[in-house]
């Protein structure tokens, strides 16, 4: 009998997980609390296309909190025993993990308060950070997505696939 190592449950005890949780949660608070507060009043103030392009950027970081805030509550959730792996598993295709990207600056960006672009910013880091930490407890996102311009993870890819180790995407 093989003795196998769970990853994804030995990092959800682990004091990685617990500090990528705070400051998931930490950054999901006061990013709420930006955008309810100073940053409804800020928005009074700028410019129409910049006021446009705030409230995109806006759905844009409270859609990638919520998504990370899920991939942390459903870790947590099988941590302590409230759901099994396959329940995490099934669930976990509900949340829609990408790699992050930084926004495109232009006059818009750097006309909005700098507050909101420090949150936007950190918002992307952490959904890299647990972007990653999907890749490595559950596979193949990151190989899908920089397989492309990795000479080495094409050829990993393309054995993957010749011996199936992989579902094709």
């Amino acid at each position: 009998m093989v003795n196998t190592i769970n990853l994804a449950e030995r990092f959800a005890r682990s004091d990685r997980f617990k500090t990528l949780f705070g400051d998931g949660m930490s950054l999901v608070e006061s990013s709420a609390s930006y955008l309810d507060g100073p940053g409804r009043e800020a928005a009074k103030f700028l410019p129409q296309s910049v006021a446009l392009f705030y409230g995109a950027e806006s759905m844009r970081l409270t859609t990638r909190l919520m998504q990370i805030a899920s991939w942390l509550l459903l870790q947590r959730a099988a941590n302590e025993g409230e759901m099994t792996r396959e329940q995490l598993l099934d669930e976990k295709k509900k949340v829609v993990l990408e790699a992050a990207k930084a926004p495109k600056t232009n006059e818009a960006w750097d006309a909005l308060p700098t507050e909101f672009k420090e949150l936007v910013m950190k918002s992307i880091s952490l959904q890299s950070r647990v972007y990653k930490i999907d890749s490595e407890l559950y596979g193949e996102r990151v190989w899908r997505d920089e397989a492309a311009n990795n000479p080495i993870g094409q050829q990993i890819d393309l054995l993957s696939t010749a011996f199936g180790a992989r579902k094709s995407s």
